[in-house]
């Protein structure tokens, strides 16, 4: 799964063999505005130089779900790309509107599925 919110970006896999998922981030600010946010307990922050995405944690289903859960009720913005821009700079939220224009092919009028 990719999440995209205004403090950060985040790919979360269930990788063959653990029970807790692998937050990983690309940048390591991310992941510890998540740790500090909304998932206390989350593991330690591992760095891996050469890896698709370079930082990463573990953190349990329902810790994660939790967090999920308060990630969707404090939002608090009707722009979200405005809302990028204020809390992480406008290059964020410019990479983030790049995301947004790629995905707009998908749009069904568009002849995305």
């Amino acid at each position: 799964m990719w999440l995209l919110t205004d403090f950060g970006f985040f790919s979360i896999v269930k990788k063959a063999g653990e029970d807790e998922l692998t937050v990983r981030s690309r940048v390591k600010s991310d992941l510890e505005m998540l740790k500090k946010r909304y998932i206390p307990d989350m593991g330690n922050i591992l760095e891996h130089a050469g890896s698709d995405y370079r930082f990463r944690a573990l953190v349990s289903k329902q810790a994660l779900a939790e967090a999920m859960k308060h990630i969707v009720l404090n939002i608090d913005y009707d722009n979200f790309k405005k809302s990028v821009a204020k809390k992480q700079g406008s290059k964020r939220a410019a990479i983030y509107g790049d995301v947004w224009s790629t995905l707009w092919a998908l749009d069904e009028d568009k002849g995305g599925k």
